[in-house]
């Protein structure tokens, strides 16, 4: 009998710490919700947590950087985590969406809504809410973009942080039910093979000038600037099904 370890499928372990991460950070916002605004008592510990969760301390740690950008948490050292101002609201839940749609229709949902969104935040957005886009925009540049998960992550809360700041509590509902869907691993996967530096060297470029036109209050450029962000990401994943079907 061969002693030799047996070797783990790339993606297949690509996939499942993204499905960690996000499971982390799904179950640390509804903890935060059941604190109901209490600062005072502090988080579990990592180690508490990643055993509640069933998830790795990596995937804490992660879900935690998440919150602390976006202003949800903050740590003292030797203190703890705590629970900070506005925990969002509960996502729609569509468990069952992602088997019954597919890529195309999550894009045309994203053309159609997340400009729209775009535009809301250049009316709405608080100098805070900005900020905490720019740091967003800032931190994905910095990630290898082999790191599908934090690439991921950082992605997922960049546009939320877009659609909170639309100051519609019912669309930042929607926006979680198709983020829901575009986190399925079906299209991460498809997105983690799309992905290269050069395509995320665009990206950030994209996030960029969203943020630009929400900080210069001109909703047009900001609605046009997701648009084209969209677009460029749907031309990358036909292009990516188009070559697959022709091998």
């Amino acid at each position: 009998m061969s002693s030799e370890p047996i070797s783990k499928d790339p993606l297949t372990s690509c996939i499942s710490e993204s499905d960690s991460s996000n499971s982390a950070l799904d179950q640390l916002r509804q903890m935060l919700r059941e604190f109901n605004g209490d600062v005072h008592t502090p988080l579990p510990t990592e180690r508490e947590l990643a055993e509640r969760f069933h998830v790795g301390r990596r995937a804490i740690r992660r879900a935690l950087d998440v919150l602390e950008e976006e202003g949800r948490i903050w740590r003292k050292q030797g203190k703890g985590t705590f629970v900070g101002p506005g925990a969002p609201q509960h996502p729609l839940d569509l468990v069952a969406l992602p088997k019954q749609s597919n890529l195309l229709e999550v894009m045309e949902t994203r053309l159609l809504f997340e400009p729209n969104l775009a535009r809301l935040a250049a009316i709405r957005a608080s100098e805070e809410q900005i900020a905490l886009m720019r740091r967003l925009s800032e931190k994905m540049k910095t990630i290898p973009a082999e790191d599908a998960d934090q690439n991921e992550l950082w992605d997922s809360a960049f546009h939320r942080a877009i659609a909170e700041a639309s100051g519609n509590r019912l669309l930042t509902g929607l926006f979680d039910a198709i983020d829901a869907i575009r986190r399925d691993p079906i299209w991460r996967d498809m997105r983690d093979r799309a992905r290269n530096r050069l395509k995320m060297n665009h990206y950030d470029n994209d996030h960029l000038a969203i943020v630009d036109a929400i900080a210069r209050r001109s909703p047009k450029e900001a609605a046009q600037a997701m648009r084209q962000h969209l677009l460029d990401l749907q031309s990358n994943f036909m292009q990516l099904v188009t070559e697959e079907e022709d091998e």
